[in-house]
C-alpha cells in the first residue's frame, strides 16, 4: 500500500512531473523530467485494475482507481529517486468525444495591424462559438443534457488570415481570420470522478487531457502541416480512433470495444476463468502457444475482432467532415497486440464502403516513434506504453514556454470549466 510520507523527496534539480493513464486494465505512471522541449522518463509505474473499478474506460469505484494511482506512483518515484511537482492525467472511454470546428471572424477594419487586445477577443468569440457547436453536436450523441458535458481540453489546430497560414496573428493585416479548434468533451460524472482523484493525489494538476488527442499529437507532425493519419488506440475497455489531415486532429471518437471484450469471449470458449484467459490471451500475442491451442484461440477470437472492424469501420463513418480519409493506420495500445487485429484491417475490403482514396497501410506506434520524450529507464519497449508518453509529450507544451495562442486561449478554457 503507498505511503505518501515515504514518497522520495527530489534529490536531483530539474522539473519533475507525472504523466498518468488511467486505462480499464492498468494504470500507468511515469515520472518525468522536463528539459525544455524535450522529456526524460526517470520512473515507470504499473498497477491492474480489478474487474470492477473500471468499464469501459470509465471510473466506477474513485476509492479503489485512487489506490491503484497511488501505488503506480509509488513505484514510478522510487525508481525515479525523485518527487514529481506537477500531474498530467488522460482521460478515455466511449462518451469522450472531440472535434474540430473552424470559425471564421471578420475584422472591422482590414488595415489594422492585430493587436494582443484584438486577438484575445477573437480567441474568446472564436473559442465560444466552437465550443456550443460541438457540445450540442457531442451532447445530442450521447444523449446526455449539454450542461452535464464538460469540457475537458482544447487546441487551436490551425489559424489562417484570408486565406494564408500563420502561427502567431499579432502585426498582421487582413479582413478574414479563420481559427480551427480542437474540443474534447466528456459527461460530467466522468470528469468530475478524474477531478476527484487528481484533488486527492494532493499534486499540482497541469491538465486532463483526451487520450487519442495526445496520441494523434505524440509524433510531433504538427509543425510540418502536412502530416495525416488515422490513429487507433485498443486499450483494455475502448478502442480510441483519431484522425489528423494536414497536421491538424480532426477529430476523436471511441466505442467500448478492447482487451477485456477479447478475453471474455475466450473464457466462455475455453470455460476458464477470466484471469486464465487474459493470460492465454497474452501467450498467444506473443506465438507463445503451441499449433493446435494456437488455432482454437484462433477461431474463438476470430468473429469478435470481426465485430470490433465493423466498430472501426462505423466509428470512421462518423467523421463526416473528413472528405478523404488518411490511408495510414497506426495502431497502439495492449488490444494491437492479438494478430487479428492486423489481419482483418488488412485482409477485407471494409475500408471500400469509407471515403479513402486506396487501401489504408497499417502500421504500429511504438514509444521509439514518441517526439521530445526518451526513455532513460529502458521499460517502455511496447505499444501499450505509447499512450503514457504521448500524454507526457503534451504536458511538455503546458510545463514550458506557451505560444501566445496557446496562452489565450487556457484562460478561456478556464473560464469555461469553471
Amino acid at each position: 500500500m503507498f505511503d505518501f510520507f515515504k514518497r522520495p523527496q527530489a534529490v536531483k534539480s530539474g522539473h519533475y512531473f507525472l504523466s498518468l493513464d488511467i486505462g480499464t486494465e492498468f494504470v500507468k505512471a511515469l515520472v518525468c523530467d522536463a528539459r525544455g522541449r524535450n522529456g526524460a522518463v526517470l520512473g515507470v509505474g504499473k498497477r491492474r485494475q480489478n474487474l470492477g473499478e473500471m468499464q469501459s474506460g470509465v471510473v466506477t469505484d474513485i476509492a479503489g482507481v485512487i489506490d491503484n494511482c497511488r501505488d503506480a506512483i509509488y513505484e514510478a518515484e522510487k525508481m525515479a529517486g525523485v518527487r514529481a511537482e506537477q500531474l498530467i492525467m488522460g482521460i478515455a472511454g466511449e462518451l469522450v468525444k472531440g472535434a474540430t470546428s473552424t470559425i471564421k471572424y471578420t475584422r472591422s477594419d482590414p488595415s489594422l495591424k492585430i493587436n494582443l487586445d484584438e486577438l484575445k477577443n477573437i480567441v474568446h468569440k472564436v473559442q465560444w462559438k466552437a465550443f456550443d457547436q460541438v457540445r450540442a453536436q457531442l451532447a445530442f450523441e450521447s444523449g446526455y443534457n449539454e450542461i452535464d458535458v464538460k469540457l475537458v481540453n482544447a487546441a487551436i489546430v490551425d489559424v489562417r488570415i484570408d486565406g494564408y497560414k500563420v502561427s502567431n496573428p499579432v502585426g498582421f493585416q487582413g479582413r478574414e481570420v479563420t481559427m480551427s479548434v480542437f474540443n474534447a468533451f466528456a459527461p460530467l460524472v466522468h470528469f468530475g470522478a478524474l477531478q476527484t482523484i487528481a484533488a486527492e493525489l494532493d499534486l499540482d494538476l497541469l491538465a486532463i487531457t483526451a487520450e487519442p488527442y495526445a496520441v494523434a499529437r505524440c509524433m510531433g507532425h504538427e509543425d510540418t502541416g502536412s502530416f495525416s493519419g488515422i490513429f487507433i488506440d485498443i486499450g483494455g475497455g475502448t478502442t480510441d480512433i483519431a484522425v489528423v489531415r494536414d497536421g491538424g486532429v480532426e477529430g476523436t471518437k471511441m466505442f467500448t470495444l478492447g482487451g477485456r471484450s477479447f478475453t471474455k469471449r475466450l473464457a466462455q470458449s475455453l470455460n476458464v476463468s477470466f484471469q486464465e484467459a487474459e493470460e492465454i490471451k497474452i501467450a498467444y500475442s506473443d506465438d507463445q502457444l503451441e499449433k493446435q491451442s494456437s488455432k482454437i484461440v484462433k477461431e474463438s477470437l476470430v468473429s469478435d475482432c470481426e465485430v470490433w472492424l465493423t466498430g472501426v469501420a462505423l466509428t470512421l463513418s462518423e467523421f463526416v467532415n473528413v472528405d478523404i480519409l488518411p490511408s495510414q493506420i497506426y495502431l497502439c495500445g495492449g488490444g494491437s497486440h492479438l494478430p487479428e487485429i492486423k489481419e482483418v484491417l488488412d485482409g477485407s475490403d471494409w475500408y471500400k464502403t469509407l471515403p479513402f482514396a486506396r487501401k489504408p497501410q497499417i502500421s504500429f506506434l511504438k514509444p521509439k516513434h514518441v517526439s521530445n520524450i526518451i526513455d532513460e529507464t529502458k521499460k517502455l519497449k511496447d505499444s501499450q506504453d505509447v499512450t503514457p508518453m504521448a500524454i507526457a509529450n503534451l504536458a511538455l507544451e503546458l510545463a514550458g514556454e506557451e505560444k501566445i495562442l496557446t496562452k489565450l486561449l487556457r484562460k478561456v478554457v478556464r473560464l469555461m470549466q469553471v
